[in-house]
């Protein structure tokens, strides 16, 4: 996961005299020092100089926001709703979360960036597709580090904050501010051209650029493939996910027992959850193919008892470098245990009846009810 602060950039590859604090729960944060605004009069950076140096660091989208504050409503409506379930997280920092000069002082641009994902049609895989392969938060660091080095070439003094989707920022808001696509009913960014099928960050940096995008406009319609499509009803409104029922959040962040309502719903995933992607008529066939780099690790092709009767030492291994190593490994175990309950998978009955004596309670705790819907089913 990455997130780090830029205050005035040296030659060095590292990034130095940085303030750390935790917005989240395994997460570093680095965050610049308060600095001295900018000049007013500072001058605008070429806006299209610097969306082709992201391109060049392998950037797939680009755009530039004005730093304007993100309305507060929203987000704490969100948040008294109970919707962000137990990531307490979410819930500290809002001030910054809503605007970047208390992330940045004297901030003036917020960039946008987005790497495409999609994976071939025919590729079968128990995991979310963003999953299957490298975690994409690497991805993002490293080429934002190439791409930080030629804002630095392009002025030397300039400050920048960086993160991904584990930061402060509101990535998905600022890319549709900044044109890169519009925040669907699903709660995702959608561009034309990639789809859903794209991973953010965002930079701020304390520089303005000569020309700003303009906010892209909302194209889904009439269209609620996504809002029927969920398994659990996760959407309580176009746009809204309540984290409780959304089987993403119950798969990758829930360390606890999933309700059981929502077991079954684990049919034909065990880790994250592309249905409302899959069910969306801008996420077609003809969208290339993304990054080389998110293709699918060995892990991703195991099937759910393959996964369910993993070691430590091996989950360690094979999931190494993955997000999908996010769900650790009593929560990957656990998923895939349901996933063959949910099925009813009779195959599996003495892998079952092995784990119900798991050290792990969470683990011991779904394989009873797996093999209780097995037994319903004879």
């Amino acid at each position: 996961m990455f997130k780090h602060g830029v205050t005035r950039p040296t030659a060095r590859e590292k990034v130095a005299g940085l303030a750390c604090s935790s917005d989240g729960p395994g997460v570093r944060s680095l965050r610049p020092f308060p600095m001295p605004s900018p000049h007013p009069d500072a001058r605008p950076l070429q806006s299209e100089l610097i969306r082709a140096a992201a391109r060049e660091a392998r950037f797939s989208l680009v755009g530039f926001a004005q730093p304007r504050p993100i309305d507060e409503a929203p987000l704490r409506a969100w948040l008294a709703a109970g919707n962000a379930a137990d990531m307490e997280w979410m819930s500290r920092n809002v001030a910054a979360r809503l605007d970047p000069a208390k992330v940045l002082p004297g901030v003036r641009t917020v960039m946008a960036l987005g790497i495409g994902y999609r994976r071939p049609a025919g590729e079968r895989s128990r995991v979310a597709s963003y999953a299957r392969g490298r975690d994409y938060h690497y991805a993002h660091r490293d080429r934002m580090r190439k791409l930080r080095r030629s804002l630095v070439a392009m002025d030397p003094s300039i400050s920048i904050y960086a993160c991904v989707d584990t930061g402060v920022a509101m990535e998905k808001v600022w890319a549709e501010r900044a044109g890169l696509g519009w925040i669907g009913k699903n709660g995702l960014l959608i561009n034309p051209q990639l789809g859903s099928w794209v991973t953010l960050s965002v930079m701020f940096f304390d520089r303005p650029v000569d020309v700003y995008d303009q906010p892209h406009e909302f194209l889904c319609g009439d269209c609620v493939r996504c809002l029927n499509g969920c398994p659990t009803g996760a959407f309580s409104s176009p746009g809204v996910v309540d984290s409780r029922r959304c089987l993403a959040y119950q798969s990758i962040e829930n360390r606890g027992d999933v309700p059981e309502p929502l077991r079954r719903g684990f049919v034909a995933r065990v880790f994250g959850c592309d249905i409302c992607q899959d069910v969306c008529p801008f996420n077609g066939d003809d969208i290339p193919v993304g990054d080389r780099r998110f293709e699918p690790r060995a892990l991703a092709a195991y099937t759910a008892a393959q996964m369910a009767a993993l070691g430590e030492e091996e989950f360690r291994t094979l999931a190494a470098g993955m997000a999908l190593a996010r769900a650790q490994y009593d929560g990957l175990r656990r998923n895939a245990v349901l996933m063959l309950g949910a099925q009813r998978d009779q195959e599996s009955r003495a892998l079952l009846e092995r784990l119900c004596a798991d050290a792990s309670p969470l683990v011991a705790h779904a394989a009873r009810w797996a093999l209780e819907r097995l037994s319903s089913a004879s």
